[in-house]
């Protein structure tokens, strides 16, 4: 019953606000012919200009630096595949928000550990043998240690170990010593793959894990049960695209850049930052906004060729005999033609009948 009341009150609202002609909505709808993409393009851009180049260091530390104003908007319309500084927001479950013991628990699970970094590797290279034991206090201990050898070890022999707890690698040739070193050091023993620095941060009166490194899908098939898999953030976009699909990536977009406006403290219409990222998406893959992205996929030669690379375009339509129909805006200014835009997006044809009831 709540619920309907609500309903009843927003819609009383929603009529209040109208003028006496209902023409509120009608006033806010786009004209027929009306240049968005111009109106949207100078609505951020002009703005922009004013932005700052700084950078926000996360919680003091250098490797959690994350870029603001500008930089951080062309990170997003130039849709790079890998953000200059990676990182993610994993938000707790509301039940261990407050809870700074829980919080330092999720970062030992996720920190990436390599074997190198919770055992002692010996190197015998003359005699061409490895030893490897783990350090005092390390929770996987040795037993854990033993099956991963195990997994990367020749033959059907099982690992051997020596008086003083070491377990005992011999290769063959040095060829091998140098593969099985390089092996053993990048094997991975525990964590998330690729997130090497984790830290717990406080962020908006509660403790969440903050992470150098994007690693989206581990995070997501992981059984950490503390995490609340609803609320992870990432400023990686293509992640976002192959874990959760396009709408998601083309939200982040839109969201990424209305941040970015909010902290230069700039006023844009949101339908502004929504066509951009539709222009972004809309294929069903990521394109950036430049000449590696929107502007390669245009039909015209002309409309390519007016951005970069001029010579380079025009050659390759010339060397494929590329026809352009020349209906474009772009393309019909250079020629000097009409434009496709506002009254010239109309055409108007009058057909003459003769009137039968004259002799």
């Amino acid at each position: 019953m709540k619920d309907k009341n609500k309903i009843k009150k927003d819609i009383e609202v929603i009529e209040s606000s109208k003028n006496k002609n209902g023409t509120d909505y009608n006033d806010a709808l786009v004209d027929v012919g009306e240049a968005v993409g111009i109106v949207a393009a100078q609505s951020i851009g002009e703005p922009g200009t004013q932005m700052t180049l700084r950078t926000f260091h996360y919680a003091g530390v250098v490797e959690l630096a994350v870029p603001l104003g500008l930089p951080a908007l062309m990170e997003i319309v130039d849709a790079r595949r890998e953000p200059k500084y990676p990182m993610m927001i994993i938000h707790l479950k509301k039940a261990h928000v407050k809870d700074i013991n829980v919080a330092n628990d999720v970062v030992e699970k996720l920190k990436e550990k390599n074997l190198i970094d919770v055992c002692d590797i010996h190197e015998d290279k003359e005699n061409k043998v490895i030893k490897v034991k783990a350090k005092d206090g390390v929770e996987f201990g040795n037993e854990a240690v033993e099956s991963v050898l195990n997994s990367v070890k020749r033959g059907k022999k099982g690992i051997k170990k020596d008086d003083a707890g070491y377990f005992i690698v011999k290769t063959s040739s040095e060829k091998a010593y140098n593969d099985r070193i390089t092996k053993l050091q990048q094997k991975k023993i525990g964590g998330v793959k690729g997130l090497k620095k984790v830290y717990v941060s406080e962020y908006r009166k509660e403790y969440v894990i903050v992470t150098s490194g994007v690693n989206l899908r581990g995070i997501l098939e992981s059984k950490i049960n503390e995490i609340d898999k609803f609320r992870i953030e990432t400023n990686d976009i293509f992640q976002i695209c192959d874990c959760l699909g396009i709408e998601a990536a083309r939200n982040t977009i839109v969201d990424g850049m209305k941040k970015v406006m909010i902290e230069q403290k700039i006023d844009v219409d949101y339908r502004h930052l929504m066509l951009v990222a539709d222009t972004m998406t809309f294929t069903g893959e990521i394109s950036g906004i430049g000449r590696a992205g929107i502007v390669s996929e245009k039909p015209s030669v002309l409309a390519r060729a007016s951005y970069e690379e001029t010579e380079k375009h025009l050659l390759n339509a010339a060397i494929r005999k590329d026809i352009d129909p020349i209906n474009g805006v772009a393309e019909s200014i250079i020629i000097g033609q009409e434009i496709p835009l506002g009254t010239g997006i109309v055409d108007v044809t009058y057909s003459l009948k003769p009137d039968k009831t004259k002799k």
